[in-house]
């Protein structure tokens, strides 16, 4: 295994088997990754509806395909020395899938991916309510997800959104399930109170992730008292990014001039998150120019 990912995913594993709480920095594309890691994110977090958004510019209705997302992930980590946390949404089918989305995001340079019990896409029929697969199901899906892996650093999470779906009891059920698979931490998403999450986190050992969490749950101190390694904050920069490429093209269209532009990014920032000083460096090592 490449040493360039070796590194990562070490640091990704020092974070899951810390005392702290972090929350990643949502990246989609090279140069987000490149300002998380500038900005001292310790984990970069590339989510499936991101994917969505970023690849196709359509919503998160599992219509992106295992391949794009693996090539966007790979481009990810060729950019940028973030360990990168991966939602691979349901393995993209069956236990089977699962083994495949494993091989190409261990490939890809991932630090730690998520598996999903959700049933995943939506059937036919009126009802676009969520459904779990069934305990054994998921759990066959968590082994076949350890089963394909081949370096062992690579962090397996097992995700569940039951706490929002099915409850509690059921939640505590797939968790300790799924920790008895083997899996290397939980993925919890839709917990509501801290009486949920402390149920949660006294009947099993296994640290945790957090999607969703509420206002009343963001306190990184309690976070981590119940062994929550890494709590998200959803994905606000992509929508920010689509912000202000929407106000610049509409202010464009309207006339602006482009030096009157609002919110562009300096000279110097493009540089820098270009790595702009290392291809000059490149240019006259290599090249004989003068950079």
């Amino acid at each position: 295994m490449s040493s360039r990912w070796s590194g990562r995913r070490k640091r990704f594993r020092d974070v899951l088997n810390g005392t702290r709480c972090v929350h990643p920095g949502s990246v989609h594309d090279p140069i987000s990754a490149r300002i998380a890691f500038d900005l001292g994110f310790e984990v970069g977090m590339f989510a499936g509806s991101v994917a969505s958004l970023t690849v196709l510019g359509a919503p998160d209705l599992i219509v992106l395909t295992l391949s794009e997302f693996a090539a966007q992930a790979r481009r990810i980590g060729r950019a940028a020395e973030l360990p990168l946390m991966c939602d691979a949404d349901h393995g993209y089918g069956n236990a089977l899938s699962v083994m495949r989305t494993v091989e190409e995001l261990e490939m890809a340079g991932v630090s730690g991916l998520s598996i999903e019990d959700t049933l995943l896409p939506r059937g036919f029929g009126p009802s676009d309510k969520p459904e779990l697969l069934s305990i054994t199901e998921g759990v066959g899906k968590m082994r076949a997800a350890l089963a394909a892996r081949r370096d062992p650093a690579l962090a397996i999470a097992g995700r569940t959104s039951a706490p929002r779906i099915s409850g509690l009891a059921d939640t505590i059920a797939r968790a300790k399930a799924y920790e008895a698979a083997g899996v290397d931490c939980i993925f919890l998403v839709g917990v509501a109170s801290r009486e949920e999450l402390d149920a949660i986190a006294a009947a099993i050992t296994l640290p945790m992730i957090l999607g969703n969490a509420p206002k009343t749950l963001m306190d990184l101190e309690y976070l981590a008292a119940r062994r929550v390694r890494i709590c998200l904050q959803g994905h606000q920069p992509f929508a920010a990014a689509v912000q202000a490429v929407h106000d610049t093209l509409k202010a464009l269209r309207s006339g602006t001039a482009p030096a009157d532009l609002k919110g562009v990014a300096s000279g110097e920032l493009m540089g820098r998150v270009t790595r702009e000083a290392d291809y000059q460096r490149w240019t006259r090592e290599f090249l004989g120019g003068e950079g």
